[in-house]
């Protein structure tokens, strides 16, 4: 990609829980207070579990606002889950109907929980979808060709709408607030949504870092090939390329056939993408084989894009996985 074709920024930066009552609280404290279980994570605090997030993603940025009003809050997935075939138990259903209210990224991306989702909500539990609030884009975004989406029509079925919004900070900031002004008038209570504005103000001093970190990327190695259609809202907010993606559509479920690999390869090999993309911790087998076909000389980055890292990681919330996945991909593409 040369620097006369870079494409900037389409946009301006915009600056307890049990299963009942024999249970108590020895599972609450287990399930919904701890942080992270085997049922999922985010809830960093010790106050009463206020709502649950589908995504360990939406579950860091709620638990942050939940915090500020002395509450926590939940994700029914934890680190290293797929959120494209992530299934739900009845126990995490019971959770998700405990505490009344919940919060799905939406817009397909829960495949697997959609039964459960449902479930919960016919158990009393009021469900809302994050990205349809926060100006989804559509899919492809960002691809070689692709040109300014700010002005997308919005009458496009939802199938035709990228679900990975928080790969853009800016837009997990306008979330933070959505979520705020939810949970206030669930629970009654204005303190939720001053503190999803306050959260959200840390989430755009966020972007703004993640973009600086990025800008320092040079103009001609801004290309990318990722493993999944789920980098169209990263393009798009800072400046960058789509060459390929192994397996389109949106989903980490599928095979890419022998003509499409070949088709992949070539473009690498032809110079036609500066870095390799796949997700932290379980990297796509393909990606790693069009590397080793570049003979190494195009780098695989792996990036917290399914989910946040574990507890201990450098990338244990969502603020922590966005600034590592732009140093990490600045360092590899020979950041100035």
């Amino acid at each position: 990609m040369s620097a006369s074709s870079f494409r900037a920024p389409a946009r301006v930066r915009r600056q307890c829980v049990g299963l009942g009552v024999v249970l108590g609280a020895a599972l609450l404290t287990l399930t919904a207070c701890g942080g992270s279980s085997g049922a999922g994570s985010g809830g960093g605090g010790d106050g009463e579990v206020v709502a649950v997030a589908t995504t360990t993603q939406i579950g860091s940025v709620l638990d942050e606002i939940a915090q500020c009003n002395g509450g926590s809050a939940t994700s029914v997935m934890g680190p290293g889950d797929d959120p494209h075939d992530m299934a739900v138990s009845s126990q995490q259903v019971a959770e998700m109907t405990q505490a009344g209210l919940v919060f799905s990224n939406g817009l397909g991306l829960e495949a697997g929980m959609g039964s459960a989702l449902r479930n919960a909500q016919a158990d009393g539990a009021e469900i809302i979808e994050v990205a349809p609030e926060v100006d989804p884009l559509p899919f492809g975004t960002g691809s070689h060709g692709d040109h300014d989406h700010g002005g997308h029509d919005h009458g496009h079925a939802h199938a035709d709408q990228d679900p990975h919004f928080w790969m853009d900070v800016a837009r997990m900031a306008d979330a933070a607030e959505m979520m705020g002004e939810r949970l206030a008038a669930h629970k009654d209570d204005e303190k939720f949504a001053e503190c999803g504005r306050q959260v959200a103000e840390d989430l755009r001093r966020t972007d703004e870092k993640v973009a600086t970190i990025l800008a320092q990327v040079p103009e001609d190695k801004r290309t990318i090939m990722v493993d999944h259609d789920a980098y169209g809202y990263f393009a798009d907010a800072y400046g960058f390329e789509v060459s390929g993606i192994v397996v389109p559509g949106g989903s980490t479920d599928g095979t890419p056939s022998s003509k499409q690999m070949a088709e992949l390869s070539a473009t690498v090999k032809d110079g036609g993408a500066d870095a390799l993309l796949t997700s932290a911790g379980s990297p796509m087998g393909e990606i790693e084989a069009l590397g080793g076909e570049a003979g190494g000389e195009v780098p695989v980055v792996e990036l917290y894009e399914a989910g946040i890292g574990p507890e201990d990681s450098e990338a244990s919330t969502y603020r922590d996985a966005m600034v590592h996945n732009a140093r990490t991909l600045a360092e590899e593409l020979g950041a100035r």
